[in-house]
Order: structure tokens, then C-alpha cells, then sequence
């Protein structure tokens, strides 16, 4: 039981979202199954009972085919709407409700360590964006509406049918709910694993699939790229395998749903024959319970594939329930005290992995306008320190605080949008002409205005369409935009050629003196435009030089050169 246990969350996360809307759907489904098996049903007592009429004149004279016609017509109507309506309501709530569960998903994954998560496995957190929570609309269009839908006709063609005749309506009623409720039940406890399999199929094959497309160059290089494609094709066998078995479970379904109807509307025809006999029913109304007895099993047929997809449902439901159950905001980053850019006090800061902790009362100042730069050996703890001041790591203990700050790091991080969008990603109520004066600080204002299209030029995936030194100074501008006056930069011209590299830290020392520059580096030439140097070693800071001090010009020799 508790395997579906997530199935119950995801039910009260979609209830707790537009329940209005979903609700609607669910009695717009109902209402269209209904009228089209009242539609069927009628439609076959006015032609009985129009044959039966036309036999015999005295007959023909009473029979009144103008109400039987209208509400004929009104029911087909009646049935077009409420198809129509349903399909609105329910997709329409269940997109915006799937939209609404990314967005918290992906605030959920948005905690402490987040980043390293997806750089570690991101095949896995897109998988789970994106193919799990379009499986959680399986639960609402394919199991609850259908569900909804076919108990509320059973129960209302038992009822009407029950007006007839008392044991007419009960047994049909029974004979609906057995096979109709039974065959979904038991084709979900069988496809369950299946189920199971063929979502781990599908996530293995599109991760390996990525791997093969993404990382080809690497691949070939390592001599493993024949083995990546034969790990994604055999993926790809045990998906079709779970797909084949899922099938024939589905057609063994279809199997009983069709002999299960047909042995109702033979007990029907034998139940409707002796009430004929017994001048119960008229022939009329006979034709009526034959054709309501044959259409009122099909809505629940309608939950094979829902049932079939239960599976994979609750497995999504249960990976995404940690993440969905709060939202884990980024570790809290206080407002250092006055004059200062950033501060640390008595940090402890310890992996989940470490035996020991990497910080151990750890305390750090950097005066508002001061530009520091950190250095040390690879280990020492510097992209840690980093995670920290960004709010992508929580101490343990200890307090950490920084002024609103921007971040520049190793990787220029754009997205495939225009100029524009990735440009308002640090300030949305930025008008063109802030725009263009960041992008004129920047010194990339010429090469924008000679582009065909200028701030709507269109960008590729990271940037593509722009060099490397160009996508640097956008990502330049786009800290400007922030108005920060705390700069994180980590490793800020990694991978620059040397001219690039030049004017871009050329750029940053002329900036103005009030904005405090903290900076990661191993490279001489970006220590240069720092004021102070720290060093840190395993997690401590041990030592640290001011321009002119002793020490100060041996310790920025002792980097890599460019």
C-alpha cells in the first residue's frame, strides 16, 4: 500500500490547484457519457416503437414522434457540448496544474547543492521535469475522469432502468460494477511492474541517448563511444519488451471488456424477454434496455489505459513527493553589517560525504569597495567558500553575510533566447535604453548594433552565434544591470585567449571604486586587480598580503602565469 501512497499526495496537490475547473471536467464527462447512452437508448425505443406504430393505423394516429425527436435532438446536442466543454475544462486545469508542478518542482530541487545536482545527473532532473509530471496527468484524465464518468452512468442506468423494473436495474447495476470496476483493478495490479520497467527503460534511453549526441567527441576520444550506442540500443530493447507485454495486457483487457459485454446484453435480452412476456415492459421500452445494457459497460473501458499507466504513475508520484512536499528555499544569506561588502563569522561548513569538516570557525571581512582575491591550492575549499556567499551551500553553524551581489563565473551561462531575454534575466524592468548603456560599459554595444535584428537577435543553445570574449562581456553587462555592489567572480577569463582576457580584466579594474570585487583565482593575471590576497589552505585561511605589504608581490609571482 505504500508504494501508492504518493498517488494521494499528487491527488491533493491537484485538488488543492483548480478545483473548480477539475471538478467541472469530471461532471462534463459524466454528463457526455450519459446523454450519449440516453441518446442510444431512446433513439432505439422511437424506432421500435415507430415500426410497431406504423403496423397499425389506430396506433399510428396516437404516436407522438415530435417529443421522442426533440429530445433525440436535444441529447445529441446536449452531448456535443459537454464533449467539448469537458475537453476544455480538463485539459485546460490539467496543463496549468502540470505548469504549476514544475514550477514547484523545480523550486524544490532548488536547495543547497542543488547546482552540483545537476551537473552531476542531469538526464535524471530532466527526466523528472519533464516525462514524470507529464505522468502525474494519468491520474486525473485517465483514472479519475473516466472513473467518475463511468460510476455515475452505472448508477444513473440502474436507477432508470430500476423505475422499469426493480430487479432490472439492480442486476444490471451489479453486472456493470463487477466486470467494471473488477478488470481495471486487476489489470493495474498486473501491469504494475511492467509499468515500472518500461519508465526505467525510457529514462535509461534518453540518458544514454543524450550521452551519445552530447558527448560524442569525448566518447570517441575514450574509445567507448560503440559501447554508449550498444547501452542505449539494449535501453531501447528492454523499452520495446515492456512496450510488447504492456500491449497484450491491454488486449487481454479489451478480451474481457468485450465478453463481459457481451454476456450483459445477453442476460439483458433474457431479462427484457420475460418482462414482455410478463406485459412489464413494452417491446419499446425492451429495445431501450438492450441498447442501454450495451453502451453502459464502454465508459468503463475507457480506464484500460489509465489502468495500464497506474504504475508508472505512482512511481513518478513517489519520486517527485520529496520534492514536492515544501518548497526548499536557497540557504539564508544575512545583510552584512555596515561598511561591510561580506562577512563570515565562526563558519563551519562540512560535505555529506567528509569525515571532517572542511571549515572550522572560519571568519572572513571584506570592506564595501575593497577588491580581494582568494587563492590557494586545488581542495583548499575556494568553490566552496564561493557556494557559501552565492546561498548554494548552508554552514552548519557559524554566520554568513553579503551584500546583494552579482556572480561571474568559469562559465558564461546564456540560454537560447534573443539578446533581450537573456540580457532582462538580471534586471525584468530594464527598458532598452538601460540595455544598451550596460551593453556600451560592457563594450559590446557596436558589435549588438551591427547584428541584422540588435537586442532581438536570436541566440543558440549557451550562446552560440556569439565568440567566447563576446559572450563574456554580455554576461559583463548582465551584471551591470544587477546594480550589485558585491562582485563574485570565479575564475572570471578560464578558457579566454590572452587578448580577450586582457580587455575584460582591463574593464573590471576600471569600475568604480565602491563596488567590492571578491575573486576565486589561480591565474596571475587575475590576482592583479585585487587589493588584498588570501590564501587559503585546507579549509583555513593562512595568510594574507596588502599591495605593498611584504609578501604581496612573491605570493602573486607564485601563480600561473597566463
Amino acid at each position: 500500500m505504500s508504494r501508492w501512497r504518493g498517488l494521494l499526495d499528487v491527488l491533493r496537490l491537484f485538488l488543492s490547484g483548480r478545483r473548480g475547473r477539475l471538478f467541472l471536467g469530471a461532471v462534463l464527462a459524466a454528463v457526455t457519457v450519459l446523454a450519449g447512452v440516453a441518446l442510444l437508448g431512446l433513439s432505439g425505443w422511437f424506432i421500435t416503437g415507430t415500426a410497431l406504430a406504423g403496423a397499425g393505423a389506430a396506433i399510428a394516429h396516437s404516436f407522438d414522434v415530435f417529443r421522442p425527436s426533440a429530445g433525440i435532438r436535444f441529447l445529441a446536442l446536449t452531448r456535443t457540448a459537454a464533449r467539448y466543454g469537458e475537453r476544455l475544462a480538463t485539459h485546460d486545469a490539467t496543463l496549468a496544474l502540470l505548469a504549476a508542478l514544475r514550477e514547484r518542482l523545480f523550486r524544490g530541487y532548488a536547495g543547497s547543492g542543488a547546482g552540483r545536482s545537476l551537473l552531476a545527473r542531469p538526464s535524471r532532473l530532466l527526466f523528472r521535469l519533464t516525462a514524470e509530471v507529464d505522468a502525474l496527468d494519468n491520474l486525473y484524465l485517465r483514472v479519475l475522469v473516466p472513473g467518475v464518468a463511468a460510476l455515475v452512468t452505472a448508477l444513473a442506468t440502474g436507477y432508470g432502468l430500476g423505475l422499469l423494473d426493480g430487479r432490472l436495474g439492480l442486476g444490471l447495476l451489479l453486472a456493470l460494477l463487477l466486470p467494471g470496476l473488477g478488470l481495471p483493478i486487476a489489470l493495474a495490479r498486473a501491469a504494475e511492474r511492467m509499468a515500472r520497467r518500461r519508465a526505467s527503460a525510457l529514462e535509461a534511453l534518453r540518458a544514454r541517448g543524450i550521452d551519445v549526441v552530447a558527448g560524442q567527441a569525448d566518447l570517441l576520444m575514450a574509445g567507448r563511444l560503440g559501447a554508449q550506442v550498444a547501452a542505449a540500443m539494449a535501453a531501447e530493447q528492454r523499452l520495446a519488451r515492456a512496450d510488447d507485454e504492456l500491449n497484450r495486457m491491454e488486449t487481454t483487457a479489451t478480451v474481457g471488456f468485450s465478453v463481459s459485454g457481451t454476456l450483459i446484453l445477453t442476460a439483458a435480452l433474457v431479462a427484457a424477454a420475460g418482462l414482455v412476456e410478463a406485459s412489464t415492459i413494452s417491446v419499446p421500452q425492451a429495445a431501450l434496455v438492450l441498447l442501454v445494457a450495451m453502451a453502459a459497460l464502454e465508459p468503463f473501458a475507457a480506464l484500460r489505459r489509465g489502468a495500464l499507466e497506474l504504475g508508472r504513475t505512482a512511481l513518478a508520484a513517489r519520486r517527485l513527493a520529496p520534492a514536492l512536499e515544501g518548497e526548499r528555499r536557497p540557504p539564508r544569506v544575512d545583510v552584512p553589517p555596515g561598511g561591510k561588502a561580506l562577512c563570515l563569522r565562526e563558519v563551519t561548513f562540512r560535505h555529506p560525504s567528509a569525515a571532517e569538516p572542511l571549515f572550522a570557525g572560519l571568519s572572513l571581512d571584506v570592506a564595501c569597495g575593497e577588491r580581494v582575491a582568494l587563492i590557494g591550492p586545488s581542495g583548499a575549499g575556494k568553490s566552496t567558500l564561493l557556494a557559501l556567499l552565492q546561498g548554494e551551500a548552508a554552514p552548519q553553524s557559524g554566520e554568513v553575510a553579503a551584500a546583494r551581489r552579482a556572480v561571474l563565473g568559469q562559465r558564461t551561462e546564456l540560454f537560447q533566447d534573443n539578446l533581450r531575454g537573456n540580457l532582462l534575466l538580471a534586471n525584468p524592468q530594464a527598458d532598452d535604453a538601460r540595455l544598451w548603456r550596460a551593453l556600451e560599459e560592457a563594450q559590446l554595444a557596436e558589435v549588438v548594433r551591427a547584428l541584422p535584428q540588435g537586442l532581438d537577435t536570436p541566440l543558440g543553445e549557451g550562446g552560440a552565434g556569439l565568440s567566447g570574449g563576446q559572450r563574456r562581456r554580455l554576461a559583463l553587462a548582465r551584471m551591470l544591470l544587477r546594480d550589485a555592489p558585491l562582485w563574485l567572480l570565479d575564475e572570471p577569463t578560464e578558457g579566454l585567449d590572452a587578448a580577450n582576457a586582457k580587455a575584460i580584466l582591463t574593464w573590471i579594474k576600471a569600475r568604480p571604486r565602491g563596488i567590492a570585487i571578491f575573486a576565486v583565482t589561480h591565474l596571475r593575471r587575475e590576482a592583479e586587480i585585487a587589493d588584498r590576497l588570501l590564501r587559503l589552505e585546507e579549509g583555513r585561511l593562512v595568510a594574507g598580503w596588502r599591495r605593498g605589504e611584504p609578501g604581496f608581490d612573491a605570493a602573486l609571482a607564485a601563480l600561473r602565469p597566463d
